[in-house]
């Protein structure tokens, strides 16, 4: 009963992101969080967008020199990447892939990015998939927000600070979240955006 479950899970999830992309006449973006923070990015290596989506992340991160996989539920949204990527020459390999089940191998990215995307299952297999020195970037909703933007569901919203306790096996890098806090009309409001990195193992003189 339990496979036939994911089973009907993953062809729902499926058939609603297909459906969404479809519709969808809207340019590429990369998150945020990645944009306001290329200096970080290695100059070169392998960089994951997980739940990529239209792929803005892997666009972005290969424009960088970075060799990019790009994980999507979503074939119609793959496809498109795949077809963009070929175009400009991009070194982007994209898959269709349920990341909850088949999530990253354990060190295997140099990068990891992740925006609007919330599976608390899958965090330790992200942190274990860095490999030593490498980066994850994350920004998806929060609950206390200011607007309604965003899905309507709690347990697909951050709550406070959670990203920092999600990822409290990684070195903090970068974070942002500002809540209710002074004039709600400005910054970064009904977001998180988290940067951490993995020292684990890393060489004192790359510190």
């Amino acid at each position: 009963m339990r496979r036939c479950d994911n089973i009907t899970r993953y062809m729902s999830s499926k058939a609603k992101w297909n459906e969404r992309y479809r519709a969808s006449t809207g340019e590429r973006q990369a998150a945020r969080v990645l944009k306001e923070n290329l200096h970080l990015l290695p100059d070169h290596g392998r960089a994951l967008d997980l739940a990529c989506g239209l792929g803005g992340n892997a666009m972005l991160m290969a424009q960088q020199g970075l060799q990019v996989d790009a994980w999507d539920i979503a074939d119609v949204a793959v496809s498109a990447l795949q077809d963009l990527a070929l175009k400009r020459q991009l070194s982007i390999q994209a898959e269709v892939r349920d990341v909850e089940v088949h999530p990253p191998e354990p060190e295997t990215f140099d990068v990891i990015v992740v925006s609007y995307f919330l599976d608390r299952n899958i965090i330790p297999a992200l942190i274990h998939a860095l490999k030593p020195g490498g980066l994850i970037y994350y920004q998806t909703f929060t609950r206390r927000c200011v607007s309604d933007r965003g899905p309507q569901q709690a347990e697909f919203r951050l709550a406070d600070q959670e990203l920092l306790h999600l990822f409290s096996g990684l070195q903090v890098v970068f974070y942002r979240e500002e809540g209710r806090i002074g004039d709600a009309c400005k910054g970064l409001r009904d977001e998180a955006m988290f940067i951490g990195r993995n020292f684990a193992l890393q060489s004192t003189s790359n510190l």
